[in-house]
């Protein structure tokens, strides 16, 4: 009897030391998987061209971010259909963590909104990494315009409709719906050209090729301070410091139009939780990078870093906020 209450034990203890060793190795899978992440270049798809807000965030945060993480982090943009083949080509990527997009406005709430075949559901298809930055709007114009205020460009605008041309980084994007959310408010109308990135958009506007563009001072705070182009506002809700001489739309008396432009890295849904944790550590760090710090100050970009979980709100709450304007404008493009 003895023996065998014995061997009772005995395997009883087996199966339990068994089950804990396998219990272990369950719990600890994860932590193995996030301290061997990244084992290989992380790529960072920008869904617009080179020299847009979002582009030049993504190129000052990859090299922080590769210090950090200690393994290369690649900027690829690719362009197109305002944002919609940039977006896809990321967000059905594996979700392992090794592709992610530089998301905004644009791609994150503004186009989900516009397009009935957007490649993603803008909530359950992404996991969010962090929110970064936030930079307002600036209606910007080529000096030869002619025009000193955002009195005189709306009573421009009114007394020749549909005349004045009004760039954008492409149909859809967060320039666009700016532009006509702007034209509602102040019953005015704009002919809307379509670029292929805020990039090209400013380039245009120098010239004179193209009359305005509501732009992310981030990307065009160096044309404005050369004198290249001329800010008649910002949509911040106070002046916004890196442009204390330019007055904001609610100044002027468009008290409903302060908007600001939101970036932050994106990851295809199902990424493991671990991972996107890994990437939010190294994203927020990388805000701390004194080189970041220092082409942040000078685009005029305020950096932000937040959890996913808060990234995620943001989101949510600027696509309601252009489903509304959408709805109401009727806007929709295919």
């Amino acid at each position: 009897m003895f023996l065998t209450v014995s061997r009772f034990f005995r395997k009883s203890i087996s199966r339990r030391v068994t089950q804990g060793l396998l219990l272990c190795v369950v719990v600890a899978a994860p932590l193995v998987q996030a301290q061997s992440f990244p084992a290989k270049p992380i790529r960072v798809i920008v869904p617009f061209a080179p020299g847009g807000n979002v582009d030049v965030t993504a190129r000052v945060m990859s090299s922080a971010m590769s210090k950090v993480l200690n393994q290369s982090v690649i900027v690829e943009n690719r362009t197109g259909a305002g944002g919609k083949i940039g977006a896809e080509i990321a967000m059905k990527s594996p979700a392992d963590g090794y592709t992610l997009m530089m998301g905004s406005n644009s791609s994150l709430s503004v186009a989900p909104s516009l397009y009935r075949d957007w490649p993603y559901d803008p909530m359950a298809g992404i996991a969010p990494v962090s929110f970064l930055a936030a930079v307002p709007f600036v209606l910007i114009t080529h000096p030869g315009l002619g025009v000193n205020s955002l009195a005189a460009f709306i009573d421009l605008a009114r007394r020749k409709p549909g005349s004045l041309t009004m760039a954008s980084a492409g149909n859809g994007t967060s320039n666009h719906l700016v532009g006509e959310l702007f034209q509602a408010l102040t019953a005015t109308q704009l002919l809307h050209v379509p670029f292929k990135g805020a990039g090209p958009a400013l380039q245009d506007v120098v010239p004179g090729r193209v009359d305005v563009l509501f732009d992310q001072v981030s990307s065009s705070s160096a044309f404005i301070e050369q004198g290249r182009v001329q800010a008649l506002a910002v949509s911040s809700a106070e002046r916004w410091k890196s442009l204390p001489a330019v007055p904001t739309f609610s100044s002027a008396g468009l008290g409903e139009f302060v908007i600001t432009n939101f970036t932050g890295l994106v990851a295809p849904a199902g990424t493991p939780a671990e991972v996107i944790g890994v990437l939010q550590r190294a994203a927020v760090l990388a805000l701390q990078d004194e080189a970041v710090k220092k082409s942040f100050a000078t685009l005029g970009v305020e950096a932000v870093g937040s959890t996913p979980e808060a990234f995620a709100q943001l989101i949510r709450e600027d696509l309601s906020r252009w489903m509304k304007v959408v709805r109401d404008k009727g806007i929709r493009l295919d």
